[in-house]
Formats: C-alpha cells, sequence, structure tokens
C-alpha cells in the first residue's frame, strides 16, 4: 500500500497571473501558502484484475480507458498503470477554493511514483499535474494549485512567457509568520462551486486582448509583487490592507466572482475586526479569508451570520508519502 498527503492552500496574491491565457504574453508572479488540510491518495494491490478507484463516486472497471475520473485516468494512461485501487479522502470537500484538485493531482502522482519505484523531483511532480490539467484535459487553470501542493510553505512561483516556473520561498521572519497564523481567519460561505466558469471568462477576455481584463490582471500582479515586499518586510497590518485592494480589483473581473450575499458578509467582516480580506480561489463561494485586527470580534461577527470558521497552520512539507509498503 502507498498512501500520500498533499496540502490544500490559500492564495496570497497575484492569483490569475498563473493561467497560459496571461503568463505566455505577460509573465505571472503568485505567491501562494499550503495550509495543514490535506488530501490523502492510498493505492492498494488488487486481488482481481481491475480498476477500483473510489471518491465520491466508486468506479471499477477491466479498462483503464472507460475509467470516469479525469484525471485518474489520464494519470494511469500517463504512466500506463496496472490495475489496481485508489482511494482518496480529503479534509474539506472539492469546490470550495482551496486548490482541491491540484492537491488530489499531485498526491496521486506521487503515489504512482512510489508504487512504480520511480524518482520524481517536486518540480517535476508539479509540472506532470499541470500537464494532465491543463495541456490533456484542457482545464482553463493556471499553475498555482499544483505547484503549491507539491513544494508547501508559503511560497514565490515567478512564471515566464514559456511556462517555465522559478520557485522561492517567501523571505519571511518567524514574528511575521506567527502573527499570520494568529490573524488570518478563514470561514465557510456554505457555497461550493466549479471554478472553470470563472476562469474560462477569464481566459476568453484575455484572448480577445479585452482592456479592462488585461488591466485588472496587470495591476494584480504588480499587487503580488507589493504583498511580497510587504511580508518580507514584516509589516502584516500592510498585507491585510493590500488584502482588501486585491479583492475590490478582483470582483472586477467577472460577474461570478462575487454575489450579493458575500458583499454583505465581507461588509460585515471589514465593520467587525476585518482589516482586509477576499474570497479564496477563482470566485463564486468558498471561504472567506481576513487579516484580522480584532480576532474576537470578526469570529463573533461571522458566528451571528451562521458561517462556520476553519482553523489552520501553514504546512511547510508540500506532497508526502505516509506509507509506503508493497
Amino acid at each position: 500500500m502507498i498512501i500520500t498527503r498533499s496540502p490544500l492552500r490559500i492564495s496570497i496574491g497575484g492569483g490569475g497571473t498563473d493561467l497560459p491565457s496571461y503568463y505566455s504574453r505577460f509573465g505571472g508572479f503568485v505567491i501562494s501558502a499550503a495550509i495543514d488540510r490535506y488530501v490523502y491518495i492510498a493505492l492498494h494491490r488488487t486481488f482481481q484484475r481491475r480498476y477500483i478507484v473510489k471518491y465520491s463516486s466508486m468506479e471499477v472497471t477491466e479498462d483503464l480507458a472507460s475509467i470516469k475520473h479525469p484525471i485518474v485516468r489520464e494519470a494511469f494512461k500517463l504512466h500506463q498503470v496496472e490495475p489496481l485501487e485508489m482511494v482518496s479522502m480529503a479534509d474539506i470537500p472539492a469546490g470550495t477554493g482551496l486548490g482541491s484538485s491540484g492537491s488530489f493531482n499531485v498526491g496521486l502522482l506521487k503515489a504512482i511514483a512510489a508504487w512504480k519505484r520511480d524518482h520524481v523531483s517536486t518540480q517535476e511532480l508539479a509540472e506532470q499535474a499541470c500537464h494532465i490539467e491543463m495541456d490533456l484535459l484542457g482545464e482553463p487553470i493556471g499553475k498555482q494549485d499544483q505547484y503549491i501542493a507539491a513544494f508547501g510553505g508559503i511560497t514565490c512561483f515567478e512564471i515566464d512567457r514559456g511556462g517555465r516556473v522559478a520557485v522561492s520561498p517567501l523571505r519571511i521572519s518567524d514574528a511575521a509568520l506567527n502573527d499570520l497564523e494568529e490573524n488570518l481567519l478563514m470561514f465557510f460561505t456554505g457555497y461550493s462551486r466549479s471554478a472553470s466558469a470563472v476562469l474560462a471568462d477569464q481566459k476568453a477576455k484575455t484572448e480577445k486582448d479585452d482592456k479592462g481584463m488585461l488591466e485588472n490582471l496587470q495591476f494584480i500582479r504588480e499587487l503580488g509583487l507589493a504583498i511580497k515586499t510587504t511580508l518580507e518586510k514584516g509589516n502584516t497590518r500592510g498585507f491585510g490592507e493590500l488584502m482588501h485592494e486585491h479583492w475590490l480589483h478582483k470582483q472586477k473581473r467577472s460577474q461570478g466572482i462575487s454575489s450579493d450575499q458575500i458583499d454583505g458578509w465581507y461588509d460585515l467582516a471589514r465593520r467587525n475586526g476585518a482589516v482586509g480580506g477576499k474570497l479564496v480561489g477563482a470566485g463564486g463561494g468558498g471561504f472567506l479569508l481576513f487579516y484580522a485586527q480584532d480576532r474576537a470580534a470578526l469570529r463573533a461577527a461571522m458566528a451571528s451570520a451562521g458561517l462556520e470558521e476553519v482553523r489552520f497552520h501553514f504546512d511547510h512539507e508540500g506532497c508526502k508519502t505516509l506509507v509506503h509498503h508493497l
């Protein structure tokens, strides 16, 4: 049996510039943080020659090509995986803006490499996952989720026009790191959604040279670089203020990013101890993330609105193999 664990993530800055429709022309820059909420993948030898795939559904088939789960099918095809059983579990469900498909993908590829006794570098792991989702499946997504699931930490990803990703840790002090863990609070909106519609809209507008979209993404990229400088100086409150500015600009990208209810919760949070915040992920639902000046007031306000808090710490290990027994 092989068991891997890969972290989910929160986006810190620059999200949206990691899509090829943007970075292939201007280059992208994203800061992302892995958190201690995980996707687990287990591979197990089957008694009979069948593929058994268990996630939110269960599939049993003798034919690899008939596997319905697209990432599982393409990963198995890419690595010519013989029949086996795959089981996935997650701390937080898919569609909540925490990069679960990228985490699932990276964890599965790590497990396959361990199963086949192949060595794969962290960079190769991330790039394989991007290849499956972006090239083979044609998903209108970026590279942030796969890379942060593979590398972990609070990490900067600079993407050149050819799609190559330079990876470097955010140079943040222990004091600033502890401050972020104490004052970044995350609340579930109760909505789960697919990011594809919002990201497809961004992709289409970018490819059509939509002036508003291009200017917005240029601003978001510069804001990501400003967030890097601000956090490396230890100015965590300044980061909270930049989060607010980021959210105001992110909302302008697409009508599907926010809603009247989400805007209401955001305004409530700002009146009750939040310096700034945003909806994590592409938009439309999932988690609201805030940097709090007054944690108690913010928690009380969100609880009164019926939003459940999910507490977290940062993950500094990235995707790892927990059990390797063949």
